[in-house]
């Protein structure tokens, strides 16, 4: 089905080992009476590719970003890098201030690359409690960022 879809078969196989894997691990979450087999494996595998694609999305646009941002003389670059390099450890240290249910949905959603419905999936928390966590953390996120002068202002 993934190599019909247009993907390499390598990539198509680590899909199928994320898919196979998530199976083992929520085995005991299958109801027949919802879905065939078949669909529900599908149904993850399709998912999961989903989940990679927004990754890799993600990962270049940042690429593309920090390439526009540091320009081309190595001094720059060498400064834009340790800039980059403060600016993480002080955003680590915001989202380690969180409260721990904040915190994990942060994780989850930006280490991690998950779509608020997979939070809600893995959490077991309804989805509209994944997004206001979300949500009040984004505040609480912002209120450092502007006290801790991180804003590119």
């Amino acid at each position: 089905m993934l190599v019909r879809q247009g993907l390499d078969r390598d990539f198509a196989g680590d899909i199928v080992q994320d898919t196979m894997t998530t199976l083992w691990h929520k085995a005991a979450m299958f109801d027949a009476s919802r879905a065939s087999l078949a669909t529900w494996i599908y149904r993850i595998a399709r998912n999961r590719r989903i989940d990679l694609h927004r990754r890799d999305k993600t990962a270049r646009a940042e690429q593309v970003m920090w390439l526009a941002e540091s320009g081309t003389d190595l001094e720059s670059d060498a400064d834009a890098q340790m800039d980059e390099e403060r600016r993480r450890a002080s955003i680590g240290a915001l989202v380690q201030g969180l409260p721990e249910e904040q915190n994990l949905m942060v994780r989850l959603a930006f280490y991690e690359g998950l779509t608020h419905a997979a939070i809600a999936e893995r959490t077991s928390l309804p989805l509209g409690t994944v997004k206001s966590r979300l949500r009040l953390a984004f505040g609480r996120l912002r209120r450092g960022f502007d006290a801790g002068g991180l804003t590119d202002d």
